[in-house]
Formats: structure tokens, C-alpha cells, sequence
């Protein structure tokens, strides 16, 4: 199972490890586009502090994100894990998993990112702000960018077993399944159900969405559960108590879509 999950907004400051070594992270075929960001990042950053706050659209009390990404060759790295922090991963909890999960945490989560296209959580790296939202002035888009890169290492990297696609829709669109590989893809949106004059309303909270995404993960890991495709996906997930609606595609080639029905919000 190949977990693909977004990036957080806000990240833990960068370690006291040692300085980036870009040749240790994961999927090395990445390697020449993320040196590409990485150099224009670096340098945008470190020449004009005004235009790079707006090129990555930061509010004045974000003003200390561009001296960040200055020194993002020198800074001390962190695994991927403990960089990552908000909602999901806050519901995640990776530090507090035990060994086996751990293990199983590092071999199928694959985290999206603007700046490194995609890492697992293993990898270290230095805390960054490159959304895939950003437009670089040299590169250009990073959702556009990133798409020929991704698409030449994924289907090696999503293997033969399920792909769980929880990105938001801008690290979605960086990199979509196709063929063989979308047919064992399942994508999930997370509902509120609630009861308004007698009628079910349904809504999508931001906020809970991700949350939810964190536990339902974690609890995929702790179980240890190994589905093989999306509907095996759908029968794990109801066993582990989530109400799980399923839309199968109607044509071969296309993503399954999966709502988790959720009645509290917490």
C-alpha cells in the first residue's frame, strides 16, 4: 500500500542534524528537478526578500520564511516526519506508533511537496515554505512544473498494490494515476452529516477533513491491515469502524472515489 499524503502549511523549525544531502532522499529520479527549485528558491530568497514574499505569497508576520529558505543548504535537516506538523499529522502521531507501524509508516507514506516533489517521511530535510501553489519567476508554476518528473517515477513507485491518495487538490494535480496504476487508486473525501430540519445536510470541513485523514491512516498502520485495491480498501476501513461510501468508476483506467461519513466533529 503506497499512502500519498499533502505537506502541512506550517513546519516544525529545521534540526541540528547535518546540512541537506539531497543525494540521500528518496526517489532519486527527482533528483534533477528538485536541484532546479531548490536553486531558484535559494536564490529568490536570498536576493530579494520583498519579491520572494510575494512569489510565495507570505503576510508580513511570515516575513522570517524567506531568510528560511536563504540558508536551506546550510540548515540542520529533520526526518520528513518530524518536519511535517499541523492537522494531519497532529492526528497521525507518528512518533508515538510502535515499531512495527513505524516501519510500515516509512516503507508506504509519500508526502507531496512544491519544493521536493515528493519525499518519505524517513528522508531529512530541512524545514521550508514552497507551497505547489507557488508560481516561481524561472520555473514557473510548481503544480505544472512538477508533472513530467513525477510522472517518469511514480508507476515504478506505486509498485503493483493499492495507492490511498489523500493530497489535497493542488498536490493532486501534480501527479495523477493513470491506467493500470488508477484503477487500484482510491481517493477520499471526508463528509459531516448532520440533521437540519429533518433532512441530512452533508459538508465538507476543512479542518476535520484532515484530521480524520490523520487517525484513518494511523489506525490503517497500527492494524497492520494490508488491502490489496480499493475494494478491499472500502471492507478494511468499515472493519475498523469508518461508514465508507464508494463510488466505483464507471470506465476502466479511473480512480475509485471514497467518502468517509463522519457525524461528529471533534
Amino acid at each position: 500500500m503506497l499512502v500519498l499524503l499533502p505537506p502541512s502549511e506550517g513546519k516544525a523549525a529545521s534540526g541540528r542534524g547535518a546540512p541537506l544531502k539531497p543525494e540521500s532522499l528518496s526517489l532519486p529520479g527527482l533528483a534533477a528537478a528538485r536541484a532546479a527549485v531548490l536553486d531558484e528558491l535559494v536564490e529568490l530568497c536570498a536576493a530579494d526578500e520583498e519579491k520572494a514574499r510575494e512569489v510565495l505569497g507570505l503576510s508580513e508576520g511570515l516575513r522570517g520564511e524567506v531568510a528560511k529558505n536563504a540558508e536551506l543548504r546550510t540548515a540542520g535537516t529533520r526526518p520528513a516526519r518530524e518536519i511535517y506538523t499541523g492537522v494531519l499529522y497532529d492526528a497521525l502521531d507518528l512518533a508515538s506508533l510502535d515499531a512495527a507501524a513505524k516501519r510500515r509508516a516509512g516503507k508506504s507514506l509519500l508526502v507531496f511537496s512544491g519544493l521536493w516533489g515528493a519525499v518519505r517521511v524517513g528522508d531529512r530535510i530541512p524545514s521550508y515554505r514552497c507551497s505547489m501553489g507557488v508560481k516561481l519567476p524561472g520555473l514557473g508554476a510548481l503544480g505544472a512544473y512538477w508533472r513530467g518528473p513525477l510522472a517518469e517515477v511514480m508507476p515504478e513507485v506505486a509498485g503493483d498494490g493499492l495507492v490511498l491518495d489523500l493530497r489535497s487538490s493542488a498536490y493532486a494535480a501534480a501527479w495523477k494515476p493513470k491506467g493500470e496504476v488508477a484503477q487500484r487508486t482510491a481517493s477520499v473525501r471526508v463528509l459531516h452529516s448532520q440533521m437540519v430540519d429533518g433532512v441530512e445536510k452533508r459538508s465538507v470541513v476543512s479542518h476535520f477533513n484532515k484530521a480524520t485523514k490523520g487517525r484513518l491512516v494511523r489506525d490503517l498502520l497500527v492494524s497492520g491491515a494490508r488491502p490489496k485495491g480499493p475494494a478491499e480498501l472500502v471492507g478494511t476501513l468499515r472493519d475498523l469502524g469508518y461508514v465508507v461510501e464508494a463510488e466505483a468508476p464507471e470506465r476502466s483506467g479511473r480512480a475509485w472515489s471514497l467518502d468517509v461519513v463522519v457525524t461528529e466533529i471533534h
